[in-house]
């Protein structure tokens, strides 16, 4: 069974999404919160597997709430998705440098929200690579200078590997590029995320594109 947190400050909404997860077998509906503050609390009462999280609430906004999640160990099996109604934004943007592993549109077809709930749960990062160069391309792409991300702790092969996954290889791609098995390029990915604390994919290409090491495609 799937636990969801539901965060949204439209009650109605929050409603509507209950409703559609709530028909399927393997999928439970375990908190509703009204905004970031509640979101956080009830995520520390339930330890939900998915927490869908909109952006723009009262109180706290899901951007912090998303940050409050990720930077807490307890909570580190709780992944976080972004509902937005708008889309790629430089919201969406800062949710996922803040920890989410991805979004989701509210006018999404059914079909596709249920199937992002499930990938979520996998731990695995709701963001296609065309979706994920597109939104870095936008927004680092800004910033004068790269950050400071700390991929000195990397190795030649772990830094490697992670601008690849910048540039939206998956790990049998990986793998075919860099001649070696999948599992090997799997065990590279792990131990970047875990050296750079990055929650998934996702978060590990922001970095690669924050430090410098990928820069943005133009065009």
């Amino acid at each position: 069974m799937i636990r969801v947190l539901l965060v949204d400050d439209q009650a109605l909404i929050r409603g509507g999404f209950r409703a559609l997860l709530e028909i399927e077998d393997d999928l439970e509906v375990v908190a509703e919160a009204a905004n970031g503050e509640q979101a956080v609390a009830l995520a520390l009462e339930h330890r939900p597997d998915v927490a869908l999280v909109d952006i723009q609430m009262p109180v706290m906004d899901g951007i912090e709430a998303t940050r409050l999640i990720a930077a807490d160990e307890r909570l580190s099996a709780v992944h976080v998705v972004i509902l937005t109604n708008y889309g790629l934004d430089e919201y969406v943007f800062n949710a996922l440098r803040a920890g989410a592993c991805g979004f989701m549109v509210k006018d999404t077809e059914p079909v596709d929200l249920l199937q992002g709930v499930r990938v979520a749960a996998r731990g695995d990062a709701l963001l296609s690579p065309a979706i994920t160069r597109r939104l870095i391309g936008e927004y680092v792409a800004r910033r004068p200078e790269p950050a400071p991300v700390g991929l000195d702790v990397l190795t030649n092969r772990e830094r490697e590997v992670t601008a690849l996954v910048a540039r939206g290889l998956s790990n049998d791609e990986i793998a075919a590029h860099m001649v070696i098995s999948p599992t090997t390029a799997k065990t590279h990915v792990s131990r970047a995320m875990t050296k750079l604390r990055a929650r998934d994919r996702a978060q590990l290409a922001v970095f690669a594109y924050e430090s410098g090491l990928v820069t943005p495609r133009r065009g």
